[in-house]
């Protein structure tokens, strides 16, 4: 999991080489080298400190260490002389693999500054080989700077989420084990780790159905080093030859490469191959696969072999075609899936999950949308497949996961309360029982077991909510139609020509925008209005026709008494009966489950009085009611404190009196978005199209740009303009003047600006913060032009005066404003948990609604 530290230390070593090193690819290789060459240094380093010999820096060669580049005492020049010397010699060196020889092969050092390399090496000191993943996150943020990572749809699995999908699939000593888009390893590296400790002396089984503890502190300590004594020679050789990968990408098939070898494979069986498109390897099968696949297909799609039993040009849908297939007649198979594998409807989705259904699914686990930050914030699950359970159970196990022991903002920062553990347990446990024939009892606070034929019926969806519906309406509070428990009286049609504009002494009317924007202007109405139109404070309204998510449904009336117009309700109802709040919540619970009773299109929907009424809520006795409000009640008071906190914050710039002045167009070149025309020719609905970034994708407040609502065609994304993770966007025309980095790969709106930092004058961060300031936003409203919509063109932001402090101080002030953001990331992250508190309140109730006589 990319860290702050490490991302920190890489945007340091960039800025250290630039200067002499402008190319960025050569500022990764640079890097890449570096790190592997110190890495090397700390494994001799730790077999010292085993009892065992060094492997790499020995003989003649043992002068090369790293740790005596960086020794104190060692002047500048002698660095750069015997670094210099180093890469050239060691391809030299007899110890060293051919791996690591190819490697160092072309090596150079392509300035002679001793002051900049004393700098550099210094920084690359400061990593430390903790574990593997600390060389494929420097590497991969390091991909993500120049946009290659994006290209490939690629998203670094966590290596918590690596393990527990490791644990759960369980894999043994004899077993073939392959992941065929392996990235960097983790999967493999992980899966071998746990036949280790399988069999190493008193390590305990491993087989993951134990709770072991908060899942983000086993992810941020150091691994136990197990050595697999049970294991004899050829058991040892077997699996070295039985873990295998693959991947498309040279430069993952290097790194992966070089991670497996630094964990004892001498020979590590990673190749560059294209599973999609390349049959030479079809026939060959595995007992486990596991793999987190590209989601992203290119222009065009894939164009794959014809042996795929789904035909198809998306990648995601081919992987886990490929990966089932592949699978021995008892094979099992873990594989992260983004959400289009879950619930699209298109032909090839339907009927992949249709085949995984009825010959390998096991379980679905839901992963929170916040998993794979800070590249991306899409919403994953992971699907189980095992074929021997597919077999004999008629059931499909279902989980979902919230909390993975992490904050699911940009920073990922460790939290206490993991479920990871539980589900860990939990559905090792179900799996045993499901290869028996059984696995109908799943009895869990965090997952339930699913009829195969159920799921049949439901066009093979694989979202765990809809059976959770199913399964909703089964104890002993009476379901009572809500035209039992509430009177609903209809506003009055108004005709604008009876309003007026101002108060006049006359009642304010009560209109739908009213309902959910306090600011909405009021129109007065003076004539005589009869007892039943009239709405008090506090009034409980229902909005039957409006737009869906704002004002269709229930609301409390807060403002003053007031005329209800048409397309709203009063609800009335007997106080002795119902609670106003649990009224309120449960109305609310009820739009979503309407969507039968419904009118409208997308946009504006509305439901008859009628239809309405028919509906059944759930009526438990009175004091129970107030129970439930005052526990949701409570979670609500903690939410509007942290939407208090996120309203009121603005990262705040020390200005120093010596910080010289310079304007944005100084320090950042500067382009437009465009806009595809034809629109509406180029705007897809397809989850494969590419990510189209318009003004409405992100909120007041936000920093990041983590996700987008629409697509767009290739020929629509070549009328516009590209921005990968780390770009620095600003909005120009609604919302404007507010800046964002991106974090996703995509194509941006003509509202919206690209600013491009000279990486010698202004770190991107430091920049992001200081277009946000209120000092910078009041300069860009005196500029801004137009009339509705305010305006900035490229002209009048570079115009713009900003201080800029060296880049050391930008560093300092941007690791401060970074610490506050965590605090800020944590009150979304509570937001979030809170809702979810009163969303699964609520459900709690419909959960003992039922029919009474069949409790």
């Amino acid at each position: 999991m990319l860290d702050s530290d490490t991302k920190r230390r890489i945007n340091t070593c960039r800025d250290i080489l630039v200067g002499k090193v402008p190319d960025p690819k050569s500022q990764v290789e640079q890097i890449t080298i570096a790190l592997i060459y110190k890495f090397m240094d700390d494994m001799d380093l730790e077999a010292e400190e085993l009892g065992g010999a060094r492997s790499f820096f020995t003989g003649d060669f043992e002068r090369y260490r790293f740790s005596k580049l960086v020794a104190p005492g060692v002047g500048g020049q002698e660095m750069l002389n015997l670094y210099t010397e180093a890469l050239t010699k060691m391809v030299e060196n007899p110890d060293l693999p051919e791996l690591f020889r190819s490697i160092f092969r072309n090596a150079y050092l392509p300035y002679r500054d001793p002051e900049t390399l004393r700098s550099f090496l210094r920084e690359i000191n400061s990593f430390t080989y903790d574990h593997s993943e600390r060389l494929g996150d420097a590497f991969e943020y390091l991909l993500s700077v120049l946009g290659s990572q994006g290209d490939a749809g690629q998203f670094r699995t966590p290596r918590h989420i690596i393990d527990f999908m490791v644990e759960i699939i369980d894999p043994q000593k004899n077993e073939i084990i392959l992941d065929p888009a392996c990235g960097t390893a983790g999967f493999l590296i992980s899966a071998y780790k746990h036949i280790l400790k399988q069999n190493t002396t008193g390590a305990g089984n491993g087989n993951g159905n134990g709770v072991e503890g908060d899942a983000a502190e086993q992810a941020l300590e150091s691994p136990q080093r197990y050595k697999g004594d049970l294991l004899s020679p050829d058991e040892r050789a077997r699996l070295a030859r039985n873990i295998k990968g693959y991947d498309i990408s040279p430069d993952m098939v290097r790194l992966s490469r070089v991670n497996m070898f630094l964990h004892a494979f001498k020979e590590p069986l990673v190749e560059e191959y294209d599973t999609l498109t390349s049959d030479d390897k079809w026939g060959e099968t595995a007992d486990v696969i596991l793999a987190n696949p590209p989601f992203m297909s290119p222009k065009g799609g894939i164009i794959p072999h014809n042996k795929f039993q789904v035909p198809s040009k998306r990648s995601e849908v081919l992987f886990v075609d490929y990966i089932a297939e592949h699978l021995t007649p008892n094979g099992r198979a873990a594989i992260v899936v983004p959400e289009g594998i879950i619930f699209q409807s298109q032909s090839a989705y339907l009927a992949l999950r249709k085949i995984l259904v009825s010959n390998y699914l096991a379980a679905v686990v839901s992963l929170p949308a916040g998993v794979f930050n800070p590249y991306s914030g899409v919403k994953t699950s992971i699907l189980i497949l095992d074929r021997a359970v597919a077999k004999v159970s008629k059931h499909v196990a279902f989980f979902n996961i919230e909390n993975d022991g992490f904050a699911l903002g940009a920073q990922r920062k460790a939290v206490k309360g993991s479920q990871l553990p539980q589900v860990k347990a939990e559905l090792g446990a179900w799996l045993q029982v499901a290869r028996t024939g059984g696995g109908e009892g799943l009895e869990s606070s965090l997952g339930f077991a699913v009829p195969r034929e159920d799921i049949a019926k439901g066009d093979y969806v694989l979202s765990g909510e809809r059976y959770r519906e199913a399964k909703a309406k089964a104890s002993h509070w009476p379901l009572v139609p809500i035209g039992d428990v509430c009177d609903l009286i209809n506003g009055r049609a108004f005709k604008p020509e009876d309003w007026e504009e101002a108060d006049g002494g006359g009642l304010p009317i009560i209109r739908i925008q009213n309902l959910n924007n306090p600011t909405a202007p009021l129109n007065y109405f003076s004539g005589e209005v009869r007892d039943r139109f009239i709405v008090e404070t506090g009034d409980l309204l229902f909005s039957w026709s409006g737009s869906r998510g704002t004002s269709f449904g229930a609301h409390l009336w807060k403002g003053p008494r007031a005329i209800l117009n048409q397309h709203i309700f009063n609800v009335k109802f007997d106080e002795k009966r119902a609670n106003k709040l649990y009224l309120l919540r449960v109305l609310n619970a009820v739009v979503d489950q309407v969507e039968d009773n419904l009118h409208g299109g997308v946009g504006l929907v509305h439901i008859t009085k009628s239809n309405l009424e028919k509906i059944e809520i759930p009526l438990p006795p009175l004091e129970v009611q107030h129970e439930l409000v005052a526990e949701v009640e409570g979670y609500q008071r903690v939410i509007d404190g942290a939407r208090a906190v996120l309203d009121n914050y603005r990262p705040h710039i020390p200005v120093g009196r010596d910080w010289p002045e310079m304007t944005i167009g100084d320090v950042a070149r500067i382009a437009r978005g465009a806009s595809p025309r034809p629109i509406d020719k180029f705007l897809t609905d397809d989850p494969g199209g590419l990510s189209w970034i318009k003004i409405g994708d992100v909120s007041v407040g936000e920093k990041y740009v983590t996700k987008t609502k629409d697509r767009v065609t290739p020929e629509g994304a070549a009328k516009s303009r590209k921005v990968v993770p780390g770009d620095l966007i600003l909005s120009n025309s609604m919302s404007f003047g507010r800046p964002y980095i991106v974090k996703i790969e995509g194509y941006i709106h003509d509202g919206w600006l690209l600013l491009s930092p000279h990486p010698q004058l202004v770190l991107a961060d430091y920049l992001q913060a200081t277009l946000a300031s209120d000092d910078v936003m009041r300069q860009f409203r005196s500029l801004a032009t137009g009339g509705v919509v305010n305006n900035l063109n490229s002209g009048l932001v570079a115009s713009v005066k900003i201080q800029v402090p060296s880049l050391e101080v930008q560093r300092a002030i941007v690791a401060e404003i970074e610490a506050e953001q965590s605090l800020i990331e944590a009150n979304r992250d509570l937001i979030k948990r809170f809702e979810k508190k009163i969303e699964a309140t609520i459900e709690q109730v419909w959960g003992q609604a039922g029919n009474q006589e069949a409790a």
